[in-house]
């Protein structure tokens, strides 16, 4: 699981817990989650019931982090146990999706990248030319270096179709777009610091970063779209 996937798990037990929470429960050596070649870490149910044995001595017994590690260290060489056949029989009964309306940062995610041509692209969004060249006019869709698109340009063709319908054309989606570029901004200000560090890893935490707040950015904008949306038809 990602670190996003084991808060969603853990935050309906421990509504205090945050991403900075278990990375700094992490530099205490208290988890020890793997990481991929490029540095992300990948929790195991183990890994999750192990915070969720951490969390739990913190609040309900109030001991300090120096006894639980300790407990730990018990545990681990087998004087104890944290139940993870429970613990895998538990998480295999949760979805590991964020709850509806939360945008996950696993979806910011590029690992594989799809390569569309023209021609791809007018087919898969059923659009016609002049159409796909007011969306490239307008800065809504970008084609690659090499000209070409992704599948989130099919997507974005699709839906500023669907949105024409309404009347509205690719100049006035350039709003949309405008705030995007705002929103980008603001998360790559944030996670900047964290690129700039020296230490192993700083890339691949500042990217991790930059998903994560893109994400909750995303379910932020969502949430206040809807809000607006209901006041103004009086709900």
């Amino acid at each position: 699981m990602s670190i996003g996937s084991v808060l969603d798990l853990l935050r309906p037990d421990f509504p205090d817990i945050t991403i900075s929470k278990i990375r700094f429960l992490e530099a205490e050596g208290l988890i020890r989650p793997e990481r991929t070649p490029s540095g992300y870490r990948r929790f195991s149910v183990a890994d999750t019931e192990r915070l969720r044995f951490v969390l739990t001595a913190q609040r309900d017994q109030y001991l300090p982090l120096k006894v639980i590690k300790e407990q730990l260290e018990a545990i681990d060489k087998g004087a104890a146990t944290l139940g993870v056949r429970e613990a895998r029989a538990r998480a295999s009964a949760v979805q590991l999706g964020v709850v509806p309306g939360e945008v996950s940062p696993e979806e910011l995610r590029f690992d594989h990248e799809i390569r569309l041509t023209r021609a791809d692209l007018l087919a898969q969004a059923d659009i016609d030319e002049p159409f796909l060249n007011d969306l490239i006019r307008a800065n809504l869709i970008v084609p690659g270096a090499a000209g070409y698109f992704d599948a989130d340009a099919v997507t974005l063709a699709r839906t500023a179709r669907a949105m024409a319908e309404f009347g509205l054309e690719a100049r006035h989606l350039r709003a949309f777009k405008l705030a995007a570029d705002r929103e980008a901004a603001l998360v790559a200000q944030i996670a900047a610091p964290i690129a700039k560090s020296r230490d192993a890893g700083a890339r691949a935490r500042a990217e991790e970063t930059v998903r994560e707040l893109a994400a909750l950015s995303l379910t932020l904008h969502t949430c206040l779209v809807k809000a607006s949306v209901r006041n103004s038809l009086g709900n």
